[in-house]
């Protein structure tokens, strides 16, 4: 094992290219590489139950790391992975923003800002305004919009998109609600018909996503 493997990593996640897709036995491995380790306990602490699985330890340490190590984006993606990983999803809108702050082409926090800005608009058992909802929405489409261009040859952050524009659909489509709106809505379906369709250009044969894209389809023929 390279001294410098465990700074390879770190460089991985400053880029965004692992994309919270850890590898746990690579990095096992990697944290046993002691000369590059990180100054800071906590930071060890967070790193070791990261690699472990343990996302709410990982979250514990790395927020007793701050202020400290608030300027570091490495630490700061760390911390709103691990937030994301245990539905702390508010925390982890903060920790990404900060990481964006730091290092704003790294395309891994905005993917992952958009995720869980998508997930709470989208929750059923909290009080949000449906203006509120719409808002996140349009962030997470945003955010997923900023990924691609950062890098277009990731089929996910399309599906992401794709799955807030259909979204964003359902909540103007829906009849009854204060920001109805059908042709919007119309168009929302559209769009995400659209990224739909360019996932399975790269990736042919989803059946998961021909049928997202059926019934996006069907949601949007079906408005009122």
């Amino acid at each position: 094992m390279k001294k410098n493997e465990l700074s390879f990593f770190l460089g991985n996640l400053k880029r965004g290219i692992i994309g919270g897709m850890l590898c746990v036995s690579v990095l096992a491995v990697q944290a046993q590489t002691t000369e590059t380790a990180p100054s800071n306990p906590n930071v060890r602490l967070g790193q070791k139950a990261l690699i472990d699985g343990d996302f709410k330890a990982a979250a514990n340490h790395l927020q007793k790391a701050l202020p400290a190590e608030a300027s570091d984006p490495d630490v700061m993606y760390m911390l709103g992975y691990s937030q994301y990983q245990i539905g702390e999803y508010k925390k982890a809108l903060a920790s990404f923003g900060k990481v964006i702050q730091l290092l704003p082409e790294h395309e891994s926090a905005y993917y992952y800002r958009g995720k869980a800005n998508n997930i709470l608009a989208v929750q059923t058992d909290t009080k949000i305004s449906s203006a509120n909802r719409e808002k996140m929405l349009n962030e997470a489409i945003a955010d997923y919009t900023k990924a691609i261009e950062l890098n277009g040859n990731d089929a996910k952050y399309y599906q992401n998109r794709g799955i807030a524009y259909r979204d964003l659909g359902i909540l103007r489509g829906t009849e009854g609600t204060a920001n109805y709106d059908k042709a919007l809505a119309s168009e929302s379906y559209d769009k995400s018909i659209a990224d739909f369709e360019q996932v399975l250009t790269m990736t042919p044969g989803k059946k998961d996503i021909q049928t997202e894209v059926k019934k996006a389809k069907v949601y949007r023929d079906n408005l009122k």
